[in-house]
């Protein structure tokens, strides 16, 4: 069976990566491709490096008959994709990949993203949309909300620890870098490369990041109590990646002990012989996270570092084994792809 697909949101650089994902897909077919800003052009002429593709020109998304689709992802900015999302037909599998539907809390959304939820009957179906620990609610989602990179590196290297009661859920300290593709693709004078290369630099220091949203969500509901970690991101002069150190009070041993067992079975999850560190270089251009564990010289703290590729399995990767999922697919279709080196 060949799966219709539409892409919403097309231009921009988590639909770019779709659009790659889905041409190695075996059973899913790109039917529509929206980007209201740049319709009426050809995806070669919005991405070059696509022009070996067979695919529809880009059309506004109102011009989509979504009757000959079986699922739509929405790469659309917050807001926008809530008020895009409410219109389209019951029957539709979504994957939405902007925050809208992250947090089951209307409250705590209008607290993080400064505005009242518009969608709230799409939004108490939303599955949240880490793969490895929403798998079964996944497969028989209609909508499936993607997690924030930043937001899914950190659960990647906590979430194990935190069931295991491992850890001092009262000492967890994130440092996290990430690539400036993240921010997206619009133009932003801080992202021009004069403002940008031969520097690295702190932004939403002191708890003001959205994904921490995320970690308060997901880490409290594990723990059964509130769980508030510290956690300040970096941006890197790079296109791509996450690495995310992150500082906790607890066995080394015990913590790589977790997460080997949390992992052993995932495909796309690896985590490295003790004392052996990941690098963003290792998973670019790939659905692939690794993680790395190693003792502090301070005797019961443990160091994890975990690195992901923030457009694939931060974003679109993950989009991908969602849908993979709901539409009862093999769930590593289209993402085997091997990570780009150097």
């Amino acid at each position: 069976m060949t799966h219709k697909i539409a892409i919403l949101g097309a231009s921009g650089y988590t639909g770019a990566e779709l659009v790659r994902l889905i041409a190695t897909h075996p059973t899913m077919e790109i039917a529509a491709l929206a980007a209201n800003s740049k319709a009426g052009l050809s995806i070669a002429q919005v991405f070059p490096h696509l022009r070996h593709l067979s695919l529809p020109d880009l059309v506004k998304i109102d011009e989509i008959d979504f009757s000959g689709i079986d699922l739509c992802f929405c790469a659309l900015p917050h807001a926008t994709s809530q008020a895009v999302i409410r219109e389209l037909p019951n029957s539709l599998k979504i994957v939405d990949l902007s925050a809208d539907f992250r947090l089951r809390d209307t409250e705590e959304y209008a607290r993080w993203y400064g505005g009242q939820h518009d969608a709230l009957d799409c939004q108490a179906e939303a599955v949240y949309g880490l793969t490895e620990f929403y798998r079964d609610e996944i497969r028989s989602a209609r909508l499936v909300a993607g997690t924030g990179c930043n937001a899914a590196t950190g659960q990647y290297a906590l979430r194990p620890l935190i069931e295991d009661g491992v850890i001092d859920l009262d000492d967890i300290i994130i440092d996290l870098k990430t690539g400036v593709s993240g921010a997206g693709r619009s133009l932003k004078e801080n992202l021009l490369h004069a403002e940008l290369s031969e520097g690295a630099h702190a932004y939403a220091v002191g708890g003001t990041h959205r994904h921490l949203a995320e970690f308060d969500q997901e880490f409290s509901k594990i723990a059964g109590r509130e769980v508030k970690v510290q956690f300040t991101p970096h941006l890197l002069p790079a296109n791509r990646g996450i690495v995310a150190t992150v500082y906790v009070k607890g066995s080394p041993d015990a913590v790589h002990a977790s997460l080997s067992a949390a992992y052993a079975a995932e495909p796309f999850v690896e985590v490295l012989p003790f004392g052996e560190q990941p690098s963003t270089r290792h998973i670019r251009g790939s659905n692939f996270c690794h993680i790395g564990v190693s003792g502090d010289r301070i005797e019961g703290r443990a160091i994890v570092i975990a690195a992901l590729d923030n457009l694939t399995k931060g974003s679109s990767g993950q989009a991908l084994q969602n849908a993979n999922l709901m539409l009862g697919e093999d769930e590593t279709a289209g993402l085997m792809l091997a990570p780009i080196f150097p």
